[in-house]
């Protein structure tokens, strides 16, 4: 495999920007945003600030980016993984290696869907508490991005590659042993805190010392674990309770993505969440009402503030 040199970060809003900035900084001239045309314009006009510092991180489109990634970095939003299917296509090489780091349990088999499993990686970005507004980010911890194959109790030359070039720019980043746990631990948090945070319109600190709001987020996560295990996932209770030790680490004034884009009125990914779980628990006999209700609590904020009509489709509870 060759080495790792071109890198394209596709999705420039709060994670992606993070990591695409301190990527940046490490590989100049070998980082670029992709977007589309009228995206790609605006982000090379405008760049990207963390933490009040400016980072002119150069942006293209397909048309104009001159020479094809090694790896592609997705960092967009569920909804807009479809659209971004697109830019993929149109920027890669056979053998380029594409990471995604969604929230989700099947943004990589969306896009191995299309181009096939050889060179997708599974990713997810755990405890990065960047909050956006507008282009400028602010952010006290950067998380740790996970990433690998469903299982790497060995870890294949293109894992251990990638794994290489996010830790020569500063980025923790681990290759766990069962990558699949990871990323339904990590969809079980987002069940819950994402969830939970945007009806509560509360940042950490609430989740931080108040215990009603951290048993809301337990039974979302509950109704998750119940999930997973009928899917043979290993997920208990004791992940959970691995999850509080997280909370308490993070910024208390921090805020969920979900919270983020309520405040700002745009769609949510709540299909991907309580929309997927009550689905996939349907199937399996389980009950979950508290994701049910936290559904429905979402779409009407939606519509409220327009980010979606009240008659829009996926999942009715």
């Amino acid at each position: 495999m060759q080495e790792i040199r071109e890198i394209a970060v596709i999705g420039a809003g709060a994670i992606g920007a993070v990591y695409g900035s301190l990527l940046y900084a490490a590989y100049p001239g070998r980082v670029r945003f992709v977007a589309d045309s009228e995206r790609a314009e605006r982000l090379a006009r405008s760049g990207v600030i963390i933490n009040g510092v400016s980072h002119a991180v150069p942006a293209a489109s397909p048309q104009t980016l001159e020479v094809q990634p090694d790896l592609i970095i997705v960092a967009v939003k569920y909804h807009h993984l479809s659209a971004t299917m697109e830019l993929i296509e149109g920027i890669r090489r056979p053998d380029t290696i594409v990471l995604s780091i969604l929230n989700g349990i099947d943004s990589e088999e969306i896009i191995a869907a299309r181009i096939g499993w050889d060179h997708v990686l599974y990713g997810m970005a755990l405890a990065i508490d960047a909050v956006r507004m507008g282009n400028e980010i602010t952010v006290s911890s950067n998380g740790t991005i996970y990433l690998g194959r469903a299982e790497n109790t060995v870890v294949d030359a293109e894992v251990a590659a990638v794994r290489d070039v996010l830790a020569g720019a500063g980025i923790s980043v681990e290759v766990p042993e069962n990558m699949l746990r990871m990323l339904w631990w990590k969809f079980m948090i987002n069940i819950g805190m994402n969830q939970v945070s945007a009806v509560l319109g509360a940042p950490y600190r609430e989740f931080q010392e108040n215990e009603h709001a951290r048993a809301l987020t337990d039974r979302a996560m509950n109704e998750c674990v119940a999930v997973a295990r009928a899917e043979g996932i290993d997920l208990s209770e004791a992940d959970i309770t691995r999850w509080h030790d997280v909370l308490q680490r993070l910024a208390p004034e921090g805020k969920t993505s979900m919270l983020q884009d309520i405040e700002a009125g745009r769609k949510t990914e709540v299909e991907m969440l309580a929309g997927q779980l009550t689905e996939r628990a349907a199937r399996h006999g389980i009950e979950a009402h508290c994701n049910e209700a936290l559904f429905h609590m979402i779409k009407v904020y939606e519509a409220r503030s327009g980010a979606v009509s009240s008659s829009d489709g996926g999942h009715h509870g």
